[in-house]
């Protein structure tokens, strides 16, 4: 039975069959005492296992990502995006790809020790590296683990380029990195804000920050020189998708170069845990926002095509991209394209990087 929990996104928890997984109905001793005000669950608490990774760098050759490698120094994420494509990776694990996913979190701590040993191999040639493109690099825990920030200071020292995507304002932090990269060509970072709305916000994405400490992020990084993108994903049709023209008005005027949009997508677990969260949150509207995406996943919940699954099809997609391209014209926006320079790249110093330098 689906359940709202306070500052949680999913409403389940059930496990992933498709590794077949024992089924279990609850677990974890958040749950062994059910006691709270009025008879409300007690609040879930968040714990994190330390993963020894044996790398770090994780490659892909998708014709419709526009990098090849990235870094994702924590599984899971704690802010909770009910929408979030990542989920169903918790599966790997024997955990559920619901509230387990955003409270049972694993960090990498030798993440930047890795990055080193990579960055110094034989013949390793330098292209931008993403960040953010699994979970958040900057959720909470990266306050206390800084797992993040020690990566960069490898880049920084290597010159070696990178992109950041990431709903959370924390990335302010690491700008005396950042600046300095992007005066060199080194560094981007793109913010994901799909409403302006809070309460709106809140329930999609129950432990990131505000929408309005997202475009005051936008503001910091833009006056400190570091080319700022924002990433409208998901639009989520009947719930954000009539805010779009003024997402992207709200991006111009914070600075940001350019914007983009996802229609949202349910790929695997995240189709019936969407579905819970709809039948708690927007009951009236549940089965309109379902048939909304059918529409534009050629009759089905998710479309996994290359190309198709970032824009979706039929007369909706084409409405959605019009407007879009309207808003964009009309506040300037798109106009450069933001380019990272990699010949600038050393390997990292040290026994092999001496070596092959």
């Amino acid at each position: 039975m689906a359940d709202k929990r306070p500052q949680r996104g999913a409403t389940l928890n059930r496990e992933s069959a498709r590794f077949n997984l024992p089924e279990r109905a609850m677990d974890g001793d958040w749950l062994d005492d059910r006691e709270g005000l009025d008879g409300a669950p007690p609040r879930l608490r968040t714990t994190v296992t330390v993963e020894r990774a044996r790398t770090i760098i994780s490659r892909n050759s998708s014709p419709d990502i526009g990098f090849d490698r990235s870094i994702n120094p924590y599984r899971g994420c704690e802010h909770g995006c009910i929408y979030c494509f990542a989920r169903p990776t918790h599966a790997f694990h024997d955990l559920s790809p619901g509230l387990d996913f955003e409270s049972k979190l694993f960090a990498k701590p030798d993440a930047a020790e890795l990055l080193r040993a990579e960055l110094g191999k034989r013949g390793y040639v330098a292209q931008p590296i993403a960040f953010g493109t699994n979970t958040d690099p900057y959720q909470p825990i990266e306050t206390d683990w800084r797992i993040t920030r020690a990566c960069l200071e490898v880049l920084a020292e290597t010159n070696h380029p990178l992109t950041i995507t990431t709903k959370s304002d924390r990335v302010v932090r690491d700008i005396d990195l950042l600046a300095p990269m992007a005066a060199k060509g080194l560094a981007a970072v793109a913010i994901s804000l799909t409403s302006l709305d809070p309460k709106i916000a809140m329930t999609l994405e129950p432990r990131a920050p505000t929408p309005t400490r997202r475009l005051t992020a936008v503001r910091a990084l833009v006056a400190a020189g570091i080319p700022t993108h924002v990433s409208i994903a998901p639009v989520i049709p009947a719930i954000t998708d009539h805010e779009i023209e003024h997402l992207i008005e709200r991006a111009a005027e914070a600075g940001a170069r350019s914007v983009s949009f996802i229609p949202v997508r349910l790929p695997w677990e995240v189709a019936p845990l969407f579905k819970a969260w709809l039948d708690a949150h927007f009951p009236d509207r549940a089965s309109k926002v379902m048939a909304i995406i059918a529409s534009i996943r050629e009759g089905r919940e998710n479309d996994p095509g290359f190309f198709t699954r970032m824009r979706g099809s039929g007369p909706w997609a084409e409405l959605l991209r019009t407007r879009f391209q309207i808003a964009c014209r009309k506040h300037g926006m798109n106009v450069e394209r933001i380019a990272l320079r990699s010949e600038l790249f050393r390997p990292p110093a040290g026994p092999q990087g001496d070596l092959f330098g």
